[in-house]
C-alpha cells in the first residue's frame, strides 16, 4: 500500500496593490480643500437680518399697522438724526457720552486686570482676594446705583465710576482664568533662567493669556455701554441719556429712536474693534478658523 500523498499548501505571494485598488470599502483619500469664498459674501450675509429689520420696520411705518405714536418711521427717525447733527445736540451727546464710557472703561479695565494676575499668578494672592471680588461680581452693577449716589452725589464721578464697577468684573475673571491657563512649565523654565517676576508676567503670562484677555475686553466693553445707560439717568444734564429723557418729557419717538440706535452703534463699534485687535496680535486664530469653514 501506497503512502499517502502529502500536499503541502505554498504560501501565496501578496502583491503590493495601492491603497483602494483590489480591497473592497477602501477608497483613495481625497483630502478636503475649502473653497476660497469672495470677499463680498461675509459682509453681505452680516447685513441681510438688519436689512430685512430696516425693511418690515419701514413697510409696518408705511402701512399703518405701526403707529407713530409708538415708533417713528425711518424717514422720521433720519430726519430727526440729520436735524440734531446739524444743531450739535447729537455731536455734543456723543462727546459726553463716549468720554464717560472711555474713562470708566480704562479704570475698569485697569483694576480689573490687575487683580486678575494677582490671584491667577499667585497663589496667596488668589486666597487673599478672589472670594471678595467673587462675592462682590454677584451684586448687579444697578443695584449700586442709589448707593453711588449717597456716596458719590450726581455728578461725574458716580457715573463714571459706576461704569468702571461694571467693567472691572469681566476683565478679572477672563484675566484671572487666562493667567492660570498658561503653560507651568514654560513658566517654571523661564524661572530657571533668572527671569522675574515682573518680566515673567510681561513676556509669558500675559502672551499666553491673551485670547482670554481678549474675550474679557469685549465683553467690558459691551458692559460699557450697558453701564453708560443707567449712569446717564443718574441727573444727567448731557449725553446721549440726557436726550433721552428730554425727548422722554415730549413724547418725541423718533428722538428716542435716534438715541438707542447710538447706543447700538456703540456696541457694534466695541465688538467691530476687539475682532480687529484679534486679527492684529494673534492672526493665525482667524486662519485657523476660515480653514475650517
Amino acid at each position: 500500500m501506497s503512502a499517502p500523498t502529502v500536499i503541502e499548501a505554498q504560501p501565496r505571494a501578496v502583491e503590493a496593490e495601492s491603497p483602494g485598488r483590489g480591497y473592497p470599502g477602501l477608497v483613495t483619500p481625497r483630502p478636503r480643500v475649502p473653497r476660497p469664498r469672495p470677499r463680498f459674501l461675509g459682509p453681505a450675509l452680516r447685513a441681510i437680518g438688519p436689512l430685512a429689520l430696516i425693511g418690515g420696520w419701514a413697510w409696518a411705518s408705511h402701512s399703518g399697522a405701526l403707529s407713530p405714536d409708538l415708533l417713528g418711521s425711518p424717514a422720521d427717525v433720519v430726519r430727526a438724526a440729520r436735524e440734531m447733527w446739524d444743531n450739535g445736540q447729537l455731536p455734543d451727546a456723543l462727546r459726553v457720552s463716549l468720554g464717560r464710557a472711555g474713562l470708566g472703561l480704562v479704570f475698569g479695565l485697569t483694576i480689573g486686570l490687575a487683580l486678575g494676575v494677582l490671584t491667577g499668578f499667585s497663589r496667596l494672592g488668589e486666597e487673599l482676594l478672589d472670594s471678595s471680588v467673587q462675592l462682590l461680581r454677584t451684586v448687579p452693577f444697578l443695584a449700586l446705583v442709589p448707593l453711588f449716589m449717597v456716596w458719590f452725589g450726581i455728578g461725574e464721578s458716580a457715573r463714571v465710576i459706576l461704569i468702571a464697577v461694571a467693567t472691572a468684573f469681566p476683565m478679572y475673571v477672563s484675566a484671572s482664568g487666562g493667567v492660570r491657563n498658561v503653560d507651568r512649565k514654560l513658566v517654571e523654565a523661564m524661572r530657571s533662567f533668572g527671569v522675574g517676576r515682573l518680566a515673567l508676567v510681561r513676556e509669558v503670562v500675559l502672551p499666553g493669556a491673551l485670547p482670554a484677555l481678549l474675550s474679557g475686553l469685549r465683553l467690558s466693553m459691551t458692559l460699557s455701554v450697558i453701564a453708560l445707560i443707567a449712569a446717564e439717568e443718574i441727573n444727567s444734564t448731557a449725553g446721549i441719556g440726557y436726550l433721552m429723557s428730554q425727548a422722554q418729557s415730549f413724547s418725541r419717538t423718533d428722538i428716542l429712536t435716534v438715541c438707542i440706535l447710538v447706543y447700538a452703534i456703540l456696541g457694534l463699534l466695541a465688538d467691530v474693534i476687539v475682532r480687529i485687535l484679534e486679527r492684529v496680535l494673534m492672526p493665525w486664530r482667524g486662519q485657523g478658523q476660515g480653514a475650517g469653514r
